[in-house]
């Protein structure tokens, strides 16, 4: 196993930078509870410098073609294929998701990220329009420097995400980890100054949420990405308003997966699955209320009890096991605790319901049956490995109890009716939508909610929207007429 201490905290200006006087951030290998880490959060000094890079950096990276900045993400994204297996396996120690899933779901969907990215830099032009003799045009800028700040169950793949789009269309960036999983954005930064970025445009500052507040106040900022929970998310969302900076938001959510009768049971199971339990529930987008048609509740349930059979636990870093740990004891006491809320409101427990018998913070893979829309478990986000199962009669009934939430992150529907596939993902208020899948998120496709679910998209072309700002130029080419 790799030793997962860093040379430094912090990455600022091409190089680590550490500064003691910061208080200690202990990084925690979920699976056992041993401390493998220590970092230390940004000083005020820290944030200056970093942002002060940043700004430095902007005019000259701005300055280069689209080409040079993509050549640049494309070499980028070379690299971190090269090193899959050693960026896995610290993203494993990192968040103690299984090296089975961080293999082909982390630093894939990163590489993945700064190759697409890379590619559309080049494409990244404005707009013409002949108006008589006169005409107008639009050019694309760079917005300046963006602070990203990341959350804890993809700590890899949001660091590309947000930093793949910015630095194609010309930002710089601050980055801050969230500090329970502070170490894969350091690599990240390697590799972008190895593949040749310049010094400053990309910076990784790490700290808690007085870091991330100074970022955000900070009148170098010029926008804002947050990936995190709806009530941090008001919080940033407040502070950028007050410098009117752009912001993108995605935040979580309270998804509906609705399951006809006709659909194939076990795709639906399957995709109930990769909503509810793949990397241990801890997933923004998940479809964590799944309505199932009163005809095959129970049919759904015993074969999902099936599948369950097939859960391996063990250490996260083995390649045979499918399910780790909580990210964190005081994630998984929050699990715990809506399970127990769940067992008091009456919803009947199917499969699992406790923690699990081992060392680390793992929960058993949990199934609410009976489950109610009032319910304390069906309204609000658990972000842990909990199922509840609701039923419902008719179409129009699951359409609008899978809209009566404050959320809208994303929704699936399972059926083989194609047209009543497409009303449903035309009804649902969500900005995700899958038919026949579920969580499933390439970057050619955008991401993000509705509602309070966040503002602005992850991914595809439509990032491009967020990282830059529209100038129109008005060209006058005859002569100038005025009143007097």
């Amino acid at each position: 196993m790799q030793d997962p201490q860093p040379s430094a905290s912090h990455f600022i200006d091409g190089a680590p930078v550490e500064d003691a006087a910061g208080a200690s951030i202990d990084c925690i290998y979920p699976a056992t509870g041993e401390k493998i880490a220590t970092l230390h959060g940004a000083t005020s000094q820290i944030v200056d410098r970093a942002l002060d890079a940043a700004h430095r950096a902007g005019p000259a990276w701005a300055a280069m073609s689209g080409t040079e900045r993509g050549r640049i993400l494309t070499r980028a994204a070379h690299i971190m294929r090269e090193r899959n297996a050693e960026l896995s396996e610290l993203e494993t120690l990192d968040t103690g998701k299984p090296l089975q899933e961080t293999l082909v779901a982390d630093a894939t969907s990163g590489a993945d990220a700064l190759e697409y990215f890379g590619g559309l830099a080049a494409s990244i032009t404005g707009t013409h329009q002949q108006l008589g003799e006169d005409w107008v045009y639009t050019v694309r800028e760079p917005l300046g420097v963006c602070v990203a700040i990341g959350a804890w169950n993809y700590p890899t793949q949001i660091a590309c995400w947000k930093a793949a789009p910015a630095l194609a269309c010309g930002n710089t960036v601050v980055f801050k980890p969230s500090e329970t999983t502070p170490l894969c954005a350091l690599k990240v930064a390697e590799i972008l100054k190895e593949a040749g970025l310049p010094d400053g445009v990309f910076n990784v500052v790490q700290g808690h949420g007085d870091v991330g507040a100074a970022l955000v106040a900070d009148d170098r900022v010029a926008k804002v990405s947050l990936t995190g929970s709806v009530p941090t998310g008001r919080k940033v969302y407040a502070a950028a308003a007050e410098g009117i900076k752009s912001v993108t938001m995605e935040l979580g959510g309270k998804s509906p997966l609705v399951v006809f009768d006709d659909a194939d049971l076990d795709k639906a199971v399957s995709g109930a699955i990769l909503g509810n339990f793949y990397s241990s529930g801890q997933i923004c987008s998940n479809g964590t209320r799944v309505f199932v048609q009163e005809g095959i509740r129970e049919a759904f349930l015993s074969r999902l009890g099936e599948r369950l059979e097939g859960v391996v636990m063990g250490d996260p870093l083995d390649p045979e096991v499918n399910f780790g740990p909580m990210v964190s004891e005081r994630q998984m006491e929050i699990v715990l605790g809506f399970i127990e809320k769940g067992r008091e409101e009456g919803a009947r427990l199917a499969s699992g319901g406790g923690r699990a018998p081992r060392e680390g913070f793992y929960i058993e893979p949990t199934v609410f049956a009976d489950v109610t829309d009032d319910m304390l478990i069906a309204r609000e986000e658990i972000f842990g490995p909990v199922l509840s199962v609701l039923s419902f009669a008719t179409e129009e009934e699951a359409l609008a109890r899978a809209n009566a939430t404050p959320y809208g992150l994303s929704a699936g529907v399972f059926t083989s009716d194609l047209t009543r596939a497409h009303r449903m993902a035309k009804g649902f208020e969500a900005g995700t939508c899958f038919i026949n899948h579920y969580n499933v998120a390439p970057v050619e496709a955008p991401f993000g909610g509705a509602k309070a679910s966040g503002v602005g998209r992850e991914n595809s072309r439509a990032a491009i929207e967020h990282y830059t700002q529209l100038k129109s130029v008005y060209v006058g080419m005859g002569d100038v007429e005025a009143p007097y």
